[in-house]
């Protein structure tokens, strides 16, 4: 196996360890990303070559380090889904549900602008 693709299976273990101890699922993640399920999944398994500016964007959604995404020894703890990764994901999903509308207001002022142009 090339280093390259050693890095990319650490990296997408790593991001799939973060993404356990939050309880989050990869639709969680990929909508924050702004991404589909499969395009998330294959950072996650490591087939994709990640890029620093993906890389710093996963880092800013888990609020780690981007070096703590290339570290070769993160473990995986047990996940226990606590009230709080209950009350994150609930949040996440408001936080999605909020840009959908504000992306359909912009869009409809836009539509609504154009036709009093």
């Amino acid at each position: 196996m090339s280093e390259k693709k050693k890095t990319n299976k650490s990296i997408g273990k790593n991001i799939r360890i973060l993404r356990h101890q939050r309880g989050w699922s990869q639709e969680d993640v990929a909508n924050r990303l702004g991404i589909s399920i499969p395009a998330f999944s294959k950072i996650e398994t490591g087939v994709t070559d990640i890029n620093l500016s993906r890389l710093e964007q996963i880092a800013n959604i888990f609020e780690v380090a981007v070096v703590y995404l290339l570290a070769y020894d993160i473990e995986e703890a047990e996940p226990e889904p606590s009230n709080l990764s209950v009350a994150q994901k609930k949040l996440l999903e408001r936080e999605t549900e909020i840009a959908t509308l504000q992306r359909k207001v912009i869009l409809l002022y836009e539509e609504l602008r154009n036709k009093n142009a």
